[in-house]
């Protein structure tokens, strides 16, 4: 029983075969290489998973992976696991599905079944990977929020892995801009990692979707986390690094965003911190330096792709207070020590004042009382000469 391998299903073909590479989703020793000689040495998957163990063998499987398949097949019905997945509001997507994302079906190593809770759209194509590490600077915290704030603004995905530290705080920017984010989990959808972040998965899957390739049921391992971070980088094209050490996730991603022929930015940082050697090892490396979206957006060649959102216009400064705490904060975060000092006010002032000033929109506590002034309103994102302007239409 043989096929070219270069058959390919039609839509309807490919929904209703979706039982079945659910069910041999389900075989820990099927991966993308074992599932392609699948495809090429069956018609569909249903008959693949109905092979008896000497066919699976003749397609290339090697006899514990075709006995783990007979056994899978003993203990699942491949209609009630997609039974059991719209139980729990999560969506398989196959492959050779039209609705799997198209950048992610061009990488090597494409998950041959994702799961997502919430929603995949269109727009999802224009997306950034923003990843960094789980103990940001303060420096890296207003990084994080004002670069994935201002991506999100302009239409772009943000997308991201739900860790601790720059994750979150990539996530959260762009639902505040009331843009999409995607979250990717080393994990079943069922189990949220950090548990802590359960509040704003659910509000990404509100937003935006959740995304993985392990079945329910598989809990968060060591060993999955540098695996499912070519999935961040394969659904975006291009992949931002905030902070992070040499020998971290964020690099990992760096380097499969490089393997995916996707660009790869970088925030510089201080030559004295620890987090910012694996963002100065890449720009070493070639990788493209940003200090603003809009670098960004010119390097992938993209205009803005939706209206810029309305942010509303900061409420000006009301008092003489207001005005010199303003004068000594900077888009550099700044202690409240050193505003106090600056200013020559009384530390309860400065605090009660702080906090009005965020109040308005002119300042962001960005975490350790640390303070930095947001920008002056600017401009939407105009492109250069010569740019490609992209449309969802």
């Amino acid at each position: 029983m043989t096929l070219d391998a270069d058959r390919s299903l039609s839509p309807h073909e490919a929904d209703l075969d979706l039982p079945y590479w659910v069910a041999l989703h389900r075989v820990h020793r099927l991966g993308s290489v074992r599932f392609a000689l699948l495809e090429a040495a069956f018609p569909t998957l249903r008959d693949a998973w109905l092979a008896s163990r000497t066919e699976l063998q003749a397609a290339g499987l090697d006899v514990r992976t075709a006995g783990a398949v007979a056994l899978e097949r003993e203990r699942t019905h491949p209609e009630a696991e997609l039974e059991r997945l719209d139980r729990a509001g999560v969506q398989a997507i196959a492959r050779p599905q039209a609705a799997y994302p198209a950048l992610l079906r061009e990488i090597a190593d494409a998950p041959p079944v994702i799961y997502v809770r919430g929603a995949l759209a269109p727009a999802d194509e224009w997306g950034v990977a923003v990843v960094g590490t789980r103990r940001a600077t303060a420096y890296g915290r207003q990084a994080a929020s004002e670069l994935a704030r201002d991506l999100a603004a302009n239409g772009i995905t943000v997308v991201s892995g739900l860790a601790r530290g720059v994750d979150t705080i990539a996530h959260r920017a762009a639902l505040d801009a009331r843009g999409r984010t995607i979250a990717v989990l080393a994990s079943g959808l069922d189990t949220i990692y950090p548990p802590e972040n359960a509040g704003l998965a659910r509000d990404i899957a509100e937003a935006g979707a959740l995304v993985t390739d392990y079945p329910l049921g598989t809990k968060p391992r060591a060993e999955f986390f540098p695996r499912r971070n070519r999935i961040m980088s394969g659904l975006a094209l291009g992949t931002l690094i905030i902070e992070g050490d040499l020998k971290s996730g964020s690099m990992i991603t760096a380097r499969t965003a490089a393997e995916q022929n996707r660009e790869v930015f970088a925030v510089p940082g201080s030559i004295f911190s620890p987090q910012s050697r694996g963002p100065l090892a890449l720009l070493r490396e070639g990788a493209t330096p940003i200090s603003s979206a809009s670098e960004i957006l010119e390097a992938l060649n993209l205009t803005k792709l939706g209206a810029q959102l309305d942010f509303g216009r900061a409420v000006p400064p009301a008092s003489g207070d207001e005005q010199l705490l303003l004068s000594a904060l900077a888009r550099d975060p700044r202690h409240i020590d050193e505003v106090v000092r600056t200013t020559g006010l009384a530390a309860a002032t400065v605090s009660g004042t702080l906090a009005l000033l965020e109040l308005k929109g002119l300042v962001r506590n960005v975490g350790g009382m640390h303070y930095a002034r947001i920008r002056e309103d600017t401009p939407p994102y105009e492109p250069a000469n010569g740019a490609v302007e992209v449309t969802t239409a």
